[in-house]
């Protein structure tokens, strides 16, 4: 690919992006969309305001940018939580890492790459992206000298901004602050359910006894002075089906009070016209409401499963009961620190826990499974870079390809565009696997979807690029052998000028995608204006930590390890970040609800990426000055992985242990302050009603449409009717 394809490539992203922050800051100002682009307004004032019409509407404005810009990271802690605030301090982080990267590998490195070999320019739109890389510097130079130098001053800055506090921007980075924050959280003054219950799994089954009878007789027995109840956990049962009918009913009564409403424009769907009889469906649901309730409506023992939820009287009764062994035998008696109440995933709760490590096993295979699959389209989408070598393969193609635009738009967008669509399958799907593995927690679930996106789009983004692009240039692998080491510069150059068009589109376009909302419009609007439905399409979402977090990492990577490399990368990876900053504070102000929170948990995973892109820049390098032929580079880029690897060492010896265990100074100190202001009482009474598994999750607003009476439903339509 030359400059001019990168070229086009930019400008069709530019223009895209352009287009649709301008659409956005139009469409978030109409009150019919105000349940897209508002979700969490709504959700914490629980009322919908409608402006009239104005011009200033149909106007784009950057209003919104002002806005997200003068957020305050308290204002964001209260919207995100401390998951939030950690993913934007990640965003700040590689803007401080990549303006200092791009500042001294554009001034300097990008030169000595240009001019690092003798040979004639041509015009810089027709120069190949390669000449701009560091396999166009000559073997023996001594040049490499300055790019060992570089790779030391970015290392040293990266390990700064990880754990010391920066003077350079307003908001510091590191390890030390994300621990204060995470700490803060565990000793918020607000009350934790959590921190009172264990979750007990594996419970042994007698004969002649209950789950519940063997449980408090266990712990009875061995924490009488701590336990204060239990509640069990049960399988999907007559209740639940209830839970579900009365979601059902009210859908129903809503769609007869349309039907009542306008009389003769009864609710139809826009293509077909049919009717929605409400009415029948209310009588089919009534008669399966009565067999279910002849049939069984309380529940009993045997719909009890082998685990429960344990409540203490002390914080630190809890705590040291979900860290102790309570049992000879470790695949009984199995206890948990419980999440909290919005935070449980009870489906996972009754899946026997002797069977977890075989639904690991099912995942990883499926896994390796998964990830092989998604080696054919990295192929295809190499090939359409490399457009001279396909036409020889297809001669058809050579016509369809002499255009010169043409040729450009192939090789320079649609590459990375393709492989991004690709992409949008693997988040869902690494979801559903964590989802399998039995995590009993919401917010473990989206972690454990993270980490294995993280490795997924590692692999097949990076380093299975690198090795398609070694297959396709020599028909086979044959860059591996020995006698053609000496061609790897060149192979990761290319690589390399693949990764800056990926950053355009997967990169500037994602975050225009994700601005948009586009799923939640489309349904927005469908609803209103296919189905004519008064009420707007409100759903509230969660943050998609395991799609964005992987996706921002993947980039701090690509900008790390390319920085020497190919510097021509930063720029790009640079302005993604920046906007990233802006559209990510907008959306956890205004679009994402935060039903649950990790307490920060993400930042080692933040971490462990940043060290490892660190160390895979400098392994890069060294490979690189020894393939050219620059023993003493190469002799001081080995001490400095052994530096990043004990730097990194450092760093978990020293903080990472708060991110998955409580401190039991701190749970003993808020005992004796509940104590003391004679809390402990209220808060014993609270835990008996702080878990309810039977609890819909459809959204503040189905919560309300339950409890609505017939009542308030017949006075809701005189009022409508007489407000037409």
């Amino acid at each position: 690919m030359n400059v001019g394809g990168l070229l086009a490539s930019a400008g069709v992203n530019s223009v895209v992006c352009l287009g649709v922050f301008s659409l956005y800051s139009v469409l978030r100002k109409q009150p019919s969309l105000v349940a897209v682009y508002f979700a969490q307004k709504i959700a914490q004032s629980k009322s919908k305001h409608h402006d009239p019409f104005w011009l200033g509407r149909l106007v784009p404005s950057a209003s919104w940018v002002v806005k997200a810009w003068d957020a305050t990271e308290d204002e964001l802690y209260v919207a995100g939580g401390v998951d939030a605030v950690v993913f934007l301090r990640a965003v700040v982080f590689s803007i401080k890492l990549c303006t200092v990267a791009s500042i001294i590998c554009l001034a300097f490195v990008l030169p000595l790459n240009y001019f690092g070999k003798e040979r004639q320019h041509k015009h810089i739109r027709e120069e190949l992206l390669t000449v701009f890389t560091i396999g166009n510097v000559q073997r023996g130079s001594e040049w490499f000298g300055f790019h060992c130098l570089v790779l030391h001053i970015i290392t040293i800055c990266a390990c700064f901004f990880l754990y010391s506090v920066s003077t350079i921007f307003p908001f510091g980075f590191e390890f030390k602050y994300i621990m204060k924050m995470r700490l803060n959280h565990i000793n918020s003054p607000l009350y934790h359910p959590s921190q009172f219950t264990v979750v007990v799994r594996a419970i042994p089954w007698i004969d002649q006894e209950s789950y519940s009878d063997t449980l408090a007789r266990f712990f009875t027995d061995f924490y009488a002075s701590s336990y204060l109840s239990h509640q069990m956990v049960y399988e999907k049962s007559a209740i639940q089906k209830l839970m579900s009918d009365a979601e059902r009913m009210y859908e129903i009564l809503r769609n007869i009070h349309m039907e009542r409403r306008y009389v003769k424009r009864l609710l139809r769907c826009g293509f077909c016209g049919s009717h929605n009889s409400a009415s029948q469906d209310f009588r089919t649901l009534s008669d399966e409401s009565n067999n279910v309730t002849n049939e069984k409506t309380f529940l009993d023992d045997s719909d009890e499963c082998g685990a429960a939820l344990v409540f203490f009287r002390t914080r630190y009764a809890a705590l040291v009961a979900s860290e102790a062994l309570q049992s000879q035998n470790p695949m009984a008696w199995v206890t948990n620190a419980a999440p909290e109440p919005r935070d449980v995933f009870w489906a996972n709760l009754c899946v026997s826990y002797q069977s977890l490590w075989i639904r690991k096993i099912i995942v990883v295979v499926a896994s390796i499974f998964f990830v092989t699959f998604f080696l054919f389209p990295v192929v295809f989408t190499q090939s359409l870079v490399h457009l001279d070598k396909l036409t020889k393969l297809l001669p058809f193609l050579e016509k369809a390809v002499k255009r010169v635009v043409l040729e450009q738009l192939v090789t320079g967008y649609l590459p990375s565009v393709i492989l991004t669509l690709f992409l949008c399958l693997v988040p869902p799907v690494m979801y559903v696997f964590s989802t399998l593995e039995g995590v009993i927690s919401r917010s473990e679930r989206k972690r454990s979807a993270c980490i294995k996106v993280l490795y997924f789009v590692i692999w097949n983004v990076f380093f299975a690029n690198i090795l398609t692009e070694a297959a396709i240039d020599h028909y086979q692998i044959s860059i591996l052998r020995l006698g053609d080491y000496k061609n790897i510069p060149t192979l990761l150059a290319k690589a390399a000028t693949f990764f800056m068009t990926y950053c355009l589109t997967s990169g500037w376009a994602s975050l225009a995608c994700e601005l948009i909302q586009p799923f939640p419009l489309i349904s927005n609007l469908f609803t209103r204006y296919i189905l004519r439905s008064a009420e707007d399409s409100y759903f509230p979402y969660t943050f998609p930590y395991h799609t964005e977090v992987p996706r921002v990492l993947l980039f701090g990577l690509l900008g790390i390890t390319c920085s020497t490399l190919a510097p021509l990368i930063l720029p790009f990876v640079l302005v993604y970040f920046m906007l990233a900053f802006l559209v990510y504070r907008n959306q956890i102000l205004n679009v994402y609800v935060t039903d649950y929170d990790s307490g920060g948990q993400y930042w080692p995973i933040i971490h462990n990426t940043t060290i490892f892109s660190l160390v895979l820049m400098q392994v890069i390098a060294l490979g690189v000055f020894g393939i050219k032929d620059a023993p003493g580079p190469s002799t001081f880029t080995f001490p400095l992985i052994v530096v990043t690897l004990l730097f990194n060492q450092f760093c978990r010896q020293r903080f990472l242990s708060v991110f998955f265990r409580t401190p039991a100074k701190s749970v003993i100190e808020m005992d004796r302050r509940d104590e003391q202001s004679g809390q402990m009482a209220e808060i014993h009474q609270s835990l008996l009603t702080a878990y309810t598994q039977y609890y819909s999750n459809s959204g503040n607003k189905n919560k309300d449409m339950i409890n609505r009476t017939d009542a308030e439903l017949d006075e809701t339509e005189t009022l409508d009717i007489s407000h037409a």
